[in-house]
């Protein structure tokens, strides 16, 4: 992610920013122009807040011509019930990992709302009682995840190096986006040559994971253990890998933490695969080893084989593709 500051004073101030500390500015997200805007000033343009600022939810500026949520919130269809205040707390967690998907798939420029998809947008669930996933466009995730304690006994339980609720949102985008961007495309016989037949059936191998575990040499064609379940579970998890390598190097080179580059190579507008991943290796060496330093856990707890990084580079083509259109 890059940095952000305050369009009235220029200080710096951070994505999930409501006022600027410099000047005391009211300041919220502009999707279109991807800034930070002070929007409450004499002769300023009239801009309002999402509703679900009213919650403490949002801090995104809501389209002139729309229905007063913002771009992301209108994405939703069931939220919990925010009377409560530990379902209330909860909520906001989902909402500020939903709103770094978002920004991503804005900086992809890759489609995703009514205004360019009709029926076809992608939705959001965050509700109790239901499984984690996607069906049909929509991503349900059960709030159960925003509990740390419930999400590290997940992680210990599937024996998971990682488990975030980023993490579970960009992954099923990955699905989401399988389905608007692969299926039925020309690039469907690339992706069986790389990722596997999805007409396998899905159950079937679900259940030959859960009690065969991994394929054995998992670590020499995967990121991670769960990808070996499925071709469309393979593709969702290098997905998901794939946009934490391009926001992480866009943050680290924001923060003047990767040697040798600038700002002005945009991560996400990248052309080249192989920059992209001469970034991104010895940044994580350098953050694992940091982290180590401090007594935590590896910032990224992966060993990323060759033939994962030739299906992150299709997926990359795949993104360049759908961007420019």
């Amino acid at each position: 992610m890059k940095q952000f500051h305050c369009s009235n004073c220029h200080e710096r101030v951070f994505f999930e920013s409501s006022l600027c500390v410099h000047c005391g500015s009211t300041i919220g997200f502009e999707p279109p122009r991807m800034e930070m805007v002070a929007f409450l000033l004499p002769g300023a343009e009239p801009r309002s807040y999402c509703a679900n600022a009213s919650h403490d939810a949002c801090n995104w500026l809501a389209p002139l011509d729309g229905n007063g949520l913002c771009i992301a919130c209108e994405l939703n269809e069931e939220i919990p019930n925010l009377s409560s205040p530990e379902r209330l707390q909860a909520w906001k967690l989902l909402e500020k990992a939903k709103k770094k998907l978002v920004y991503s798939l804005l900086r992809f420029n890759l489609p995703f709302g009514p205004r360019r998809l009709g029926p076809r947008a992608l939705k959001f669930d965050f509700a109790e009682g239901k499984m984690t996933g996607h069906e049909d466009g929509k991503i349900t995730i059960n709030i159960s995840e925003t509990d740390a304690v419930e999400r590290e006994r997940q992680k210990k339980y599937f024996d998971e190096p990682y488990r975030t609720l980023l993490g579970h949102l960009r992954h099923e985008s990955g699905h989401y986006y399988w389905d608007l961007l692969v299926q039925d495309s020309p690039e469907i016989d690339t992706f069986r040559a790389l990722f596997g037949d999805e007409r396998e059936d899905y159950a079937e191998a679900l259940k030959r994971h859960h009690e065969q575990g991994p394929k054995d040499n998992w670590q020499s064609t995967s990121v991670s253990a769960y990808a070996t379940m499925h071709p469309w579970e393979e593709w969702a998890e290098t997905w998901a890998h794939y946009i934490h390598m391009v926001d992480a190097v866009e943050t680290a080179e924001y923060e003047g933490m990767s040697a040798g580059r600038n700002r002005e190579v945009d991560a996400y507008r990248e052309e080249s695969f192989e920059n992209l991943k001469a970034r991104w290796v010895p940044l994580t060496i350098a953050l694992n080893t940091l982290n180590r330093s401090i007594g935590h856990e590896d910032f990224y707890p992966f060993v990323t084989p060759e033939l994962a990084y030739e299906k992150m580079a299709f997926i990359h083509r795949v993104i360049r593709q759908a961007g420019s259109q």
